[in-house]
């Protein structure tokens, strides 16, 4: 593909070409077309309540208000999981940091896309203790214990400068430093271990890879992931840069990454499934929650973030199992919920394509609930304030262990 976004040819690339599933246009087109099968009943796996929403509504927009009580909401991303048990980790680091705006922000680069490519889900039985002896468990847990990795120079191969993603040390790491970072034992188990690990080395070939991205190896700094900032502050116009470009460049620097996923064209497409109604379903969930994490790094070093609703809902377990909490998705096959599933399962792709689409319609109540506008109350604030929480908190009260209503089966890079 193009080193360059060609915006033009992304609008107005064929449907099922390789620009055009590489885009979150094609995500919610895609989704809403699934959404407008299952209104009319034409969709297998699932049943769609609308009249329920009005229940998924309320539950997320009193979750907001419980959380932020002044509606001051910040973009759902992987900064909040730093943030737990009453301490912001990276404020607190980012405070000693002897560096200027710049560094600062390859840093948050770099902590970020490592943090977020290791946060499929866990497991029930992951439990993670921090030094102070704080025990997390869930994206909590696997936030601060990828925090704690990348502050200990995990991801450098420069002791002198630990807080840095490269190339070289991405492309060594191996299963047991993983393991030890993580606090597993056969008593304390990771789910998709081996998945992550092999995620992790992958990224560390994609930064060689693409140098116009990442830089260019032998140089002083290069093949690594904060490069990636340097790339998108050039491209802004005027200080301002679409959202769009921002999963524009995720997409295409990081999906080689992707394991044993479709092909077409030769490109990895990454977070792309096939659904026999429509064909194939482009979700690229993980990318765009990175470009959400990517966005308070561009504004907090003066880059102006536009179009942010251009991006989708994230069609995860916490989304995607309060619609089904909610009564708004009803299964029709008992083994929905009975068994776990693969993650390329028609009956998951159904469900994930409906709660990206619901999302949409979703956030509208809340607005309207909340009395807010979309341009002051993008989707990242409804995710954050929001449908995430909600799904977690309704979770615990229907289920003990607070699962989600539909179990997939994890290989650590989808979830």
């Amino acid at each position: 593909m193009s080193a360059e976004p060609d915006r033009v040819t992304k609008d107005s690339a064929p449907k099922d070409s390789v620009a055009w599933l590489l885009s979150a246009d094609a995500v919610r087109e895609r989704a809403h077309a699934l959404l407008a099968k299952a209104e009319r009943g034409k969709l297998a796996h699932f049943a769609v309540k609308p009249k329920r929403l009005s229940d998924a509504a309320d539950l997320v927009a009193d979750m907001t208000r419980e959380s932020y009580p002044d509606l001051d909401v910040p973009y759902h991303s992987r900064w909040r999981h730093f943030v737990v048990a009453g301490a912001d980790r990276w404020a607190a680091l980012a405070a000693k940091l002897d560096a200027d705006q710049d560094e600062v922000a390859r840093i948050r680069f770099d902590l970020a896309v490592t943090s977020v490519l290791l946060d499929a889900g866990a497991g029930e039985r992951w439990r993670y203790l921090e030094s102070g002896g704080t025990v997390l468990a869930r994206s909590e847990g696997l936030a601060v214990a990828s925090f704690d990795l990348f502050r200990a120079g995990a991801f450098s191969d420069d002791p002198d400068r630990p807080l840095r993603a490269d190339a070289t040390a991405l492309a060594r790491l191996d299963v047991e430093t993983l393991a030890r970072g993580f606090q597993v034992t056969e008593d304390n188990p990771l789910v998709g271990l081996d998945g992550r690990t092999a995620l992790m080395r992958r990224l560390g070939a994609a930064l060689t890879a693409a140098p116009e991205l990442f830089g260019r190896p032998g140089r002083v700094g290069s093949s690594r992931v904060g490069n990636l900032y340097d790339a998108l502050k050039a491209r802004a116009v005027d200080g301002a840069l679409p959202a769009s470009a921002i999963l524009d460049a995720v997409l295409r620097g990081l999906g080689p990454i992707w394991p044993g996923r479709i092909t077409l064209e030769g490109v990895n497409l990454g977070d792309v499934w096939h659904h026999s109604a429509v064909g194939l379903v482009p979700f690229h969930k993980l990318s765009q929650w990175l470009s959400y994490s990517l966005v308070e790094p561009l504004e907090d070093a003066g880059i102006r973030v536009t179009g942010l609703d251009r991006l989708t809902g994230l069609p995860e377990y916490r989304n995607g199992g309060l619609l089904v909490d909610t009564g708004v998705l009803v299964p029709k096959e008992p083994r929905i919920l009975a068994d776990a599933l693969e993650v390329g399962d028609e009956a998951v792709v159904e469900w994930r394509a409906l709660t990206v689409a619901l999302l949409d319609r979703l956030a509208d109540e809340v607005r309207a609930r909340l009395d807010v506008s979309a341009a002051d109350f993008p989707l990242a604030k409804v995710l954050q304030g929001g449908s995430w929480t909600a799904g977690r908190v309704i979770a615990r009260r229907l289920r003990p262990d607070g699962g989600p209503p539909i179990r997939i089966r994890s290989d650590g890079t989808v979830f």
